[in-house]
């Protein structure tokens, strides 16, 4: 009889252990830290190790995240002080707009920061048509560098990130993405800055970033927002962690702010 409990034990120990939460870095999934995103991951850029991650690897709308290669793209192809007529094109694009009108001369490095900060559709349309003669020859470029750059889940049809039927990446991609983009002191200057004063630049108009982790976390280095009804709210952020750069990315989330933020708590309670 004791022999038979002591087999019962063993295997109710065994089931235990089998079926218990899955355990990322200690946390289980009943106390998720990112439970209002979809899909998420943290990333080390450093060691490229994955830290957290929530179905990272899957094919998904990613909205005005898109935008990150698109400025990376201009930054390595284009002349930052070339300057761009803004055409029809670019000036009638529905929805989030910078403003720019037919006609308006902006240089190239404006243009990024209009990108970026305001996450200008109008921008994304000028940057294309000048580095690649038409959106569709940019979206060819886009695909290309991305392929080099390892981002072998993610496919461009355009420079903007509006909802199209084969437009998606992963959460994965995004993070390899902003690590290589982040590589760039350019794209470091746009992207992790709050504001811009026109005199300073020689730009036509001020801009504000509208990326609010740069305010919520203190070492948010650089990131881009993006909002979509197919992709929902999606952020890409990177974070100066004891020196070396964090990629936290969270897609289709509603708490977009708050589950960066809990995200990058986490792991500085948790990776040293």
């Amino acid at each position: 009889m004791r022999k038979i409990c002591k087999k019962i034990a063993i295997i109710l120990s065994l089931l235990l252990m089998l079926y218990s939460p899955i355990q990322v870095f200690g946390l289980s999934k009943d106390k998720d830290i990112a439970r209002e995103a979809h899909y998420a991951i943290a990333f080390d850029t450093e060691s490229r190790e994955i830290l957290y991650e929530k179905k990272a690897f899957d094919n998904v709308p990613m909205a005005s995240t898109t935008k990150i290669l698109t400025a990376i793209l201009a930054i390595n192809y284009g002349n930052l002080d070339d300057t761009v007529i803004i055409s029809k094109n670019a000036a009638s694009i529905r929805g989030s707009k910078v403003g720019y009108r037919a006609g308006e001369e902006i240089k190239l490095k404006e243009l990024l920061f209009g990108l970026m900060y305001k996450s200008g559709n109008d921008a994304a349309i000028a940057i294309a048509e000048h580095i690649g003669g038409s959106i569709s020859e940019f979206c060819v470029m886009m695909n290309d560098l991305a392929r080099t750059m390892g981002l072998i889940d993610s496919n461009f049809e355009s420079p903007h990130g509006l909802d199209s039927q084969n437009h998606y990446s992963s959460a994965y991609d995004l993070a390899l993405l902003m690590a290589k983009a982040m590589e760039n002191d350019t794209f470091k200057e746009i992207a992790g800055t709050k504001t811009t004063l026109k005199e300073k630049y020689g730009f036509t108009r001020d801009y504000n970033n509208i990326n609010k982790i740069l305010w919520m976390i203190p070492e948010a280095n650089g990131g881009k927002t993006g909002t979509t009804g197919q992709a929902g709210k999606c952020l890409v952020t990177s974070v100066n962690h004891n020196g070396r750069n964090i990629i936290i990315v969270v897609l289709n989330c509603p708490e977009r702010w708050k589950v960066t933020e809990n995200i990058y708590n986490y792991i500085k309670e948790n990776y040293k």
